[in-house]
Formats: structure tokens, sequence, C-alpha cells
């Protein structure tokens, strides 16, 4: 059986770019489920699964994360990993999917979950806005508010891997990933007429294919200050790439729990590398740069990482 993955909201779950993918589990709000019933939704998929990662936006309200804490704790299970991600909604669904593409492989639990914050680093993710008004994600100067006030005018925010804001208009685009990548674009409508992001954007940034996802997440109109958002994510949608990715990096054990991890920190019980261990660990798993198996046309040709467990 594939690691479980949950997402705290039901328009994470995104569709796959192409051929199978395991669904992930919804993980629903306290004031929508009973704790009996959380819990028992988890304990159910720590037995069937195993082990179980949930991924969740670190702007998620303070009362949904301490329930997720809560069964955790209920479960007194170090099968559980809880790992709040520095993204928009829609890049939070396109990471985990990209994790449950992987969670079919022969990843072990304690590295899938650690392969979390390396893979965040490798998704360029924004949206167009109608008005940056009240946009705190990027620093917004007197300009651009004045400009907000200007019918007809579009800003393009980029908060990931970089932060960059700028007046869309034809051949406007921010830098982009230097390797393959799909963009996932999700709006509050259908298209109209001419769009920057993917007449613009997308052909800027030579993505291989575009996936139009309806409507917006719910908490992005909160994470952008506007419902007049449409939102981006470019993201490497092969899996045997993110495997190799993932499989690059040394691995370390943790000391606390003993699982498998790449990078500086256990996903599962959040034991940082001691820091007697190798550095060349930590710098891997940090490092923002495009893969090398992705630059070249072979690397979509790799071996793919479905062997099973």
């Amino acid at each position: 059986m594939p690691i479980a993955i949950a997402v705290t909201s039901s328009d994470l779950v995104l569709p796959p770019p192409g051929g199978p993918v395991p669904a992930a589990a919804v993980l629903r709000p306290p004031e929508e489920q009973p704790l009996e019933t959380a819990v028992t939704q988890a304990a159910l998929l720590l037995d069937q699964c195993g082990h179980l990662v949930v991924l969740y936006p670190d702007s998620l309200p303070a009362a949904y994360v301490r329930r997720l804490h809560t069964v955790r704790s209920v479960l007194e299970s170090d099968r559980v990993a809880l790992l709040p991600v520095a993204l928009p909604p829609l890049a939070v669904g396109v990471l985990a999917r990209q994790l449950r593409q992987l969670s079919v492989s022969d990843l072990s639990p304690g590295v899938l979950a650690s392969a979390a914050r390396l893979l965040t680093h490798y998704i360029y993710a924004g949206a167009q806005l109608a008005s940056v008004a009240r946009c705190d994600r990027v620093d917004v100067g007197l300009g651009a508010h004045v400009g907000s006030l200007v019918p007809g005018t579009r800003f393009g925010v980029l908060v990931n891997p970089t932060r960059r804001l700028l007046r869309t208009g034809p051949g406007e685009t921010p830098d982009g990933p230097g390797f393959a990548t799909r963009l996932t674009v999700a709006r509050a409508r259908p298209r109209t007429g001419e769009d920057w992001v993917t007449d613009t954007l997308a052909p800027g940034w030579r993505v291989e294919g575009v996936q139009e996802i309806l409507p917006l997440p719910a908490d992005s109109r909160r994470w952008w200050g506007t419902h007049r958002a449409v939102e981006f994510a470019a993201a490497i949608p092969d899996p045997s790439v993110l495997y190799q990715l993932v499989t690059s990096v040394r691995r370390e054990e943790c000391h606390w729990c003993g699982l498998e991890l790449i990078g500086d920190r256990c996903g599962f019980c959040s034991a940082p590398v001691p820091r007697a261990a190798p550095a060349v660990a930590a710098r891997s798993a940090h490092a923002i740069g495009p893969p090398a198996t992705a630059r070249t046309p072979g690397a979509r040709h790799a071996a793919p990482a479905t062997s099973g467990r």
C-alpha cells in the first residue's frame, strides 16, 4: 500500500497530470468534524497505509492546526507527519500531488515526508491580481497601490521560490524555471478574452502543458487579499524526475526516531540533524536550482519510480 497523503481541504486534491495517482485523504476542520471522527479517520489511514503525511498551508487557522496535533497526540503515534507549507493554496495542492505520485515508489516514509521541503524549492508559484491593495505577500510600493485604482490594471505576483511584483503585459514575465514543468492554473470563473497567465507566462516559461482548475481553492481569496485572482503553480510533472531528484540527496538517520531523512530535519518527529553530521545533506536539501536530470530532453524518459515497497 502507498504511504497515505492527507490535505486539509478537498480543493487541494488536484487531478493527476496523467496516469493513475493515489487519492489524498481530506482532514476536516473542527467545526465540520467531531474529534472522535477525526481520530477514527486517521487511525484507519494508519492501519491501511502504515504512515500518514499531512500537508497544510502555514496560514491554516490556529484552531485547525491544534486539531491536527490533538489527533496525533490521541493516537500516540510517531507515524503521523504534520508538515506546514509556506506556499499559496494551489501550490500546496500541487506539492501534495507530487507526494502522491512518489507515495507508490520505494521511498521510505521518512524520506518522503522530508522530501516535501526539498520539492517546495522547485515550485514556481504566484498569481495575477486585479488589485494589490490588500496583498501582503510581497512588498507593494506606492506606485503599485495607486495603480490598483486604475481600471484594467493587472499585476503579476511571484511568491516562490523568489518574490517579485510586476505589472502584466505582453512579454512581461518574471524569471521562470530552467527545467521542464507543467503549469496548473486556478481561476474564480472561466476565462474570457486575453489572459496573461496562459498567453504570456506559460509560453515565456516554456511549460510542457497547462492544466486549468475551476474554481479557485477556497482559501485563495484570503491568501491573496482579493477574489479576483488567477493563481498559478509551475512544477515538475514527471514522477521519475521527482524520484531522481529526491534520491540524489544524501540520506541521514534521525537520531530521535530512527527514520531515514533528507535535509536537516525529520518530517515525523521534527528533530534536527545534529550539527556534527556532514553539512552536505543540509545544503543539498535546500539547493535552489533546476534538477540536473530535468535539464535535458532525456530526463523525461527516465525510468519510472514505481517499484513498490
